[in-house]
């Protein structure tokens, strides 16, 4: 593969990233325009709604009569059909740009190599497969999202170094949760949430924990919030329920929206699972984090329904409590935050 091309799809791939948190369910995608070896232009896609990456990069070139003698660099094929904005591949042709260089192409069936036909047709030189598997993994929740018809699903836990996520707790008991790694790991999910679509906890980690799973600690969008409460038994004094962020509570007795909260009715008869993976695959959302109880996360694991799972571990042990979740894979990727570790998981069996 020629190195130059290489090297600007890593640039595309630099400024595809600036938009995680605010494209969804858009994917991330950068371009860079170059001439003669120079870049005269770049861009990113910004915001689902507003321009993509290519047309943000023709914009920013200064001399647009150097169009005609450049290439365009674009990490995932460029659109073909007109949605919320206008044809990419169009736009290419319009100006006259020669060559387009490509890392992916796009799962999304409006384009699926419909791009790639309209500008090979108009005579145009397309190069394709630049760092493919960089660009699909950028983008991995839009392909998920796109070829398994759900969303992205990420579990996530903090466990002891003895294995527990929590002491033995009853509802109505006085003992609080212990907080298991430190703040900087807090951060760290809080900066997450602003990046991930959607949140998930279990009717019992509601009422032992009352979190709130919005990011305060870090600047950007509140993630939407899921909850299940098969009978509808959990009151607005939660902090759940306070308006900050969509919530939506899947439950077997109502279809009920006010302001915020959605109230979802699903049949606790069969598996619920695909129930709530489905509805949220309806409702465009790219990536769900699975954040507790333990019953909740293991549901998950024995269905084979996740993706990537980020475990904490604390300085601490517990010597008895709640088990933490069992799975068989090995971590790729282990960061140390002080007196806690995070380990990274990846399911290949899925």
């Amino acid at each position: 593969m020629n190195s130059m091309h290489e090297k600007y799809i890593s640039r595309c791939l630099e400024l595809a990233k600036k938009g995680a948190g605010t494209v969804s369910p858009n994917p991330m995608v950068g371009s860079v325009i170059v001439h003669n070896g120079i870049i005269i232009g770049e861009g990113y896609h910004r915001k689902c709604g507003e321009a993509h990456a290519e047309v943000n990069a023709v914009n920013s070139v200064k001399n647009k009569a150097l169009l005609k003698e450049s290439s365009i660099y674009v990490s995932l094929e460029p659109c073909a059909h007109v949605g919320r904005t206008p044809s990419c591949a169009d736009m290419i042709i319009r100006e006259e740009i020669p060559e387009i260089i490509i890392g992916s192409t796009d799962p999304y069936f409006q384009v699926a190599g419909k791009g790639i036909q309209k500008l090979e047709s108009a005579g145009r030189t397309v190069i394709t497969g630049v760092l493919e598997s960089e660009c699909i993994d950028l983008n991995k929740r839009f392909y998920t999202y796109h070829q398994k018809k759900r969303p992205y699903i990420i579990l996530k836990w903090a466990q002891t170094k003895d294995g527990y996520v929590d002491f033995e707790r009853k509802p109505g008991s006085e003992k609080k949760a212990f907080w298991i790694t430190n703040s900087y790991c807090k951060t760290l999910v809080h900066k997450w949430r602003t990046e991930e679509d959607a949140f998930m906890i279990g009717t019992n980690t509601v009422i032992l924990d009352n979190p709130q799973l919005t990011a305060r600690n870090w600047v950007g969008k509140n993630p939407m919030r899921v909850t299940i409460d098969e009978f509808c038994e959990l009151d607005n004094s939660f902090q759940l329920f306070d308006n900050q962020a969509d919530t939506i509570v899947f439950n077997s007795q109502k279809n009920h929206k006010l302001d915020k909260l959605n109230y979802i009715q699903i049949d606790f008869k069969i598996d619920i699972i695909p129930q709530i993976l489905k509805y949220l695959y309806d409702l465009q959302v790219l990536s769900l984090v699975v954040e507790g109880g333990s019953k909740t996360l293991e549901s998950f694991i024995s269905a084979g329904l996740w993706d990537e799972a980020r475990v904490f571990t604390g300085d601490y042990n517990f010597g008895k409590g709640v088990c933490a979740p069992q799975f068989v894979a090995e971590a790729k990727t282990t960061e140390v935050f002080g007196n806690s570790e995070l380990r990274w998981y990846y399911n290949n069996e899925k």
